[in-house]
């Protein structure tokens, strides 16, 4: 078995979390706009991309954990500290979600709006 493994392929609670987590950003911020980009032959279904004003969020599967990469997370603040992975990055910060964690959703729609802000601040520097 892969270490990373499309979503469709599984039945377990990695594709159940990353489904749970889909619905919370759909639902924090409608306007999201949800893509698959980088298909690949170990994943051909390609990887779950949420976009507002640029790139917020992507989620991927692998074997231990469901990971959620903030594009621009360590510009964004983090009260929660719901940021648990790629912490020594300059730019992206990500949160690795395992089997028996709870998501804080209040805290991760409030990370979702942060970022979508951040992005749209970006845009009108440009």
């Amino acid at each position: 078995m892969l270490e990373h493994e499309k979503e469709t392929e599984r039945s377990d609670w990695r594709a159940n979390v990353l489904s749970q987590v889909r619905e919370l950003i759909l639902n924090a911020v409608p306007e999201m706009v949800e893509e698959r980009k980088w298909c690949k032959p170990s994943n051909p279904a390609g990887v779950p991309v949420w976009s507002h004003s640029g790139i917020v969020c992507t989620g991927e599967t692998y074997k231990s954990k469901v990971k959620l990469t903030f594009a621009y997370g360590a510009a964004l603040p983090d009260p929660a500290q719901l940021f648990n992975a790629g912490l020594e990055g300059k730019v992206r910060r990500a949160i690795d979600i395992y089997q028996d964690d709870t998501i804080d959703t209040e805290a991760l729609k409030a990370l979702i709006h942060a970022a979508v802000h951040h992005n749209q601040t970006l845009k009108q520097k440009t």
